[in-house]
């Protein structure tokens, strides 16, 4: 490809309503255009590198075994009514009618579409396993769109779909994805954490994120950087920072705390260490139920959850505690005051008003002459001690967010927390859909059986953003070579003044592309400062210049982007031959 002949647009600046560093470079570089909010046009650089994405996650899934199909973006109501999530699924799904008013949905995912497929095209325990794929458009109306095509509203999402006979080779199929996957991710040459994930609203039990490190991701990566432990920060076991308790040695004390609401603030004012303290959050869960055929009763349950004072609440783990996985919230003042007698900022577990549930986080069910709130305002105890002072919690659980410096779940060493971006998802779904949609096969004894199934996204367009949010620097982006629009840029210095460059600059544009090295040739007759500068914007990978100086010294110029501005001076001859040995050896991973 010629620069001449190819769309180039760059600009100085990036629009005043870009938000983070891949928004901005993206627009400058010319490879979006914003048409609505969290809606762009994607011009050709962008493109390609989308299909080079697109050309590695289909040859590593191909290769898996899975099966490439398409399915609409517009999808009927009926099919999402039958798992019931065309209520649940909120204003995110974007429903529309046809000219004879029945209903339809653009599709978010596609579930309830694959199940469909299976029910009717897989009769038999004999077509299983069977994995079927797509790389396709999506639509998710979010409320406030941003991040440029991080979480944009229309998107391109490799999304896959496994199909087995029992759990155990539905474990099989589960396995092959993660290591599809994670080659996947490795040829993209991106840094990533696989990282074990809640399931969340999608369902199943067995969950796995990717997530590409970057300083502004919006996720909390946990990990062990001397094993292979890592889950995201709702997941993250939070193990007991106290191995046992030690008795009690102080006395119990009500203690005066005038307008010390906090544990902070608390620690600071009885010069003691915040690790003495324990923070009281209360929960309230609502149970509505008919008391007759007109009165609809609401039984409202108060449970106190006690966290160590230096500690946040994790309501994923708090979620999957018997009595709270129906549902909580955060209870209301009137509520508290009820039930303890005072507002909140000096609750505590020592005699409330009312009983209640209390669960201690594993921490603080070990400690011993803690702090807490008196429910009496401006007051707090201290030299608080279970079996003592209070009963024994009714629940002891993992209740809070693993902390850097926390001990391993796994023993081998301390956790460390990165930021990260989500760019691939697995799900091991089980028989969620299969069983809401009646999806069945005849077992080898001829009985009907439910399909155990799994679910496996890239976010496609979303890996765009991520690689520039990890790979970029003051001039620019910094593309992994395997997926930037080109691999390599020949710049012309003086292509419409000298005849000596315009042959030595073909000579070596063919020789390259012989060599099957995907390279541009800037044959546009910008000033030098303009051309390096464009191209270093964009973030092609590696660069060979020359000029008609350099030719009368018998050089051309080679010049990585990534790792420094060191320029290495290369015979013309040389120049093809040295660049495919670098590609050559990244292609490889020797390099």
């Amino acid at each position: 490809m010629r620069a001449s002949q190819f769309h180039l647009n760059t600009l100085k600046e990036a629009p005043a309503d870009a938000e983070v560093v891949s928004q901005k470079l993206m627009l400058r570089a010319g490879m979006i255009r914003k048409v609505a909010a969290g809606i762009y046009d994607y011009m050709p650089l962008a493109l390609r590198a989308i299909r080079k994405i697109e050309a590695i996650i289909r040859d590593e899934l191909n290769r898996a075994g899975a099966l490439e199909i398409a399915m609409p973006l517009v999808q009927p109501a009926e099919l999402w009514q039958e798992t019931g999530r065309w209520d649940k699924m909120g204003p995110e799904m974007l429903r529309l009618r046809d000219r004879h008013e029945r209903d339809f949905a653009l599709q978010p995912t596609s579930e309830e579409v694959v199940t469909d497929i299976a029910r009717q095209e897989l009769k038999s325990y004999r077509q299983l396993p069977r994995n079927f794929y797509q790389i396709q458009t999506k639509f998710r109306d979010e409320r406030r769109p941003r991040f440029g095509v991080m979480r944009g509203r229309e998107f391109t999402m490799k999304d896959g779909y496994s199909f087995d006979r029992d759990v155990e080779s539905a474990g099989k199929s589960y396995e092959t994805m993660y290591a599809a996957y994670r080659n996947i991710f490795n040829r993209i040459g991106l840094t990533y954490r696989a990282v074990a994930a809640d399931t969340g609203a999608i369902g199943g039990d067995r969950s796995h994120e990717f997530q590409v490190i970057a300083d502004t991701g919006e996720d909390a990566l946990v990990y062990c950087p001397h094993s292979d432990y890592a889950a995201n920060i709702e997941l993250a076991e939070a193990v007991p920072l106290l191995p046992t308790r030690q008795p009690g040695s102080a006395p119990l004390a009500k203690t005066a705390t005038p307008g010390k609401e906090t544990c902070s603030d608390v620690a600071s004012f009885l010069n003691a260490p915040l690790t003495s303290t324990v923070k009281s959050l209360v929960l309230a869960c609502d149970k509505t139920y008919e008391t007759d055929h007109f009165t609809i009763t609401t039984q409202t349950t108060l449970w106190l959850l006690l966290v160590r004072g230096d500690h946040e609440l994790n309501e994923v783990k708090v979620s999957k505690i018997e009595g709270l996985k129906a549902g909580f919230r955060f209870a209301t003042e009137s509520e508290i005051t009820e039930h303890f007698g005072c507002k909140p900022g000096y609750l505590g577990p020592i005699s409330p008003l009312n009983p209640i549930q209390v669960i201690a986080d594993r921490t603080v069910a070990n400690m011993s002459d803690f702090i807490c709130g008196a429910n009496e305002e401006g007051y707090h105890y201290t030299g608080a001690n279970w079996g003592r002072d209070l009963p024994e919690p009714d629940i002891i659980a993992d209740i809070r967010n693993a902390v850097a410096g926390d001990p391993s779940p796994d023993g081998k060493g301390t956790l460390a927390i990165d930021r990260g971006i989500e760019v691939g998802h697995v799900f091991y779904l089980g028989d969620k859909y299969s069983r809401a949609m009646n999806a069945t096969f005849l077992d080898v004894d001829g009985k009907p059986r439910f399909f155990e199934m799994g679910c496996y996204g890239i976010g496609v367009t979303r890996i765009l953003g991520a690689a520039i949010e990890q790979n970029n620097d003051a001039r620019g982006i910094i593309w992994p070579t395997a997926i930037a629009p080109f691999e390599a840029v020949i710049c012309a210095v003086g292509w419409g003044k000298s005849e000596a460059v315009r042959l030595e600059a073909t000579r070596l544009y063919e020789s390259l592309l012989t060599a099957g090295v995907d390279v541009i040739l800037d044959d546009r007759d910008e000033r030098p400062g303009a051309m390096f500068a464009d191209w270093e914007l964009i973030g092609i990978p590696h660069r060979l210049t020359i000029g008609e100086r350099g030719l009368k010294e018998g050089i051309v110029e080679y010049q990585a982007r990534r790792g420094g501005s060191e320029q290495v001076k290369l015979a013309p001859a040389e120049a093809a031959g040295y660049l495919t040995g670098i590609l050559r050896g990244k292609r490889t991973g020797t390099q």
